[in-house]
């Protein structure tokens, strides 16, 4: 399990409940998010990098081939991932992401794209207070608030939900997030998805305003003999807004293209 940028895992809760008893699951932390330490180099945190790193910790549970699900920015670090180590990889479940720069058409403007190099500037000049700032504002209820306002939808999430994002959002260093996401915007996988030939399901939200669903639809289309899930009225959190449909879907997958017979595990199941 491959998180977005400023994640620690809480988008997949509940994937990893209802498929529980049909996969063995390893979720990792990129450097510097939960768990994990900050990098000894703050440059090494591109898109290849990150890519590596998950071939690395395929290296230390003796996985020889997974299934690798990605969030978000974890989309693009999962197709560089089979870009750089294609034997590594069994399938691909591609969930709220896109395959390039993902501000580029992020709430439908590419002005974030030019702000980036100028937020990072000024950052630089006083890291620490805006550290400070991000670990006092973000895990709170106005955040929150303000994320329902303008991405996730409030009448199909529990806040209960969402706020661990904004707790492990807070850990995160500013000037190491913005790193990531320079890197993520340097990065394009679109000439690698013709080639791909593993089993894809590619899983976009309706209302998703941080990669829209026609970039799931393209990179569907894209992807040789890929299945494709637009969930009706799910944002950039559809994983833990329709559960039961991402879930049912993603079974279905595991059956149909993979062989892996399964059923929705009873909703009091606990992940481990």
């Amino acid at each position: 399990m491959t998180d977005g940028i400023g994640c620690d895992g809480y988008v997949w809760k509940y994937l990893r409940r209802d498929v529980l008893p049909v996969l063995d699951f390893v979720h990792w932390h990129y450097p510097g998010h939960g768990r994990s330490p900050k990098p000894k180099n703050p440059a090494n945190v591109g898109i290849p990098d990150l890519a590596d790193n998950l071939a690395a910790v395929l290296d230390e549970t003796g996985i020889e081939q997974a299934i690798l699900f990605g969030h978000s920015m974890g989309v693009q670090v999962v197709l560089e991932t089979y870009r750089r180590h294609p034997d590594r990889v069994a399938a691909m479940v591609l969930l709220c992401g896109m395959a390039e720069n993902p501000l580029r058409t992020f709430r439908g403007t590419n002005a974030f794209d030019s702000l980036l190099p100028r937020l990072r500037a000024l950052v630089g000049r006083a890291p620490g207070l805006f550290n400070t700032a991000s670990r006092w504002l973000t895990p709170t209820r106005l955040m929150y608030t303000i994320a329902a306002r303008l991405e996730i939808n409030a009448d199909l999430l529990d806040p209960n939900d969402f706020m661990p994002y904004l707790r492990g959002l807070s850990l995160v260093e500013v000037p190491l997030f913005l790193s990531m996401l320079a890197g993520a915007t340097e990065h394009s996988a679109v000439d690698l998805l013709g080639e791909i030939d593993v089993p894809v399901l590619v899983i976009g939200g309706e209302r998703d305003g941080f990669t829209p669903p026609d970039l799931s639809e393209t990179m569907a289309q894209a992807i040789p003999e890929s299945d494709l899930l637009i969930v009706e009225r799910g944002s950039h959190t559809t994983p833990i807004e329709r559960p039961q449909l991402v879930a049912e879907r993603v079974l279905e997958f595991l059956d149909s293209r993979l062989g892996i017979v399964a059923h929705l595990a009873p909703a009091s199941a606990t992940p481990t």
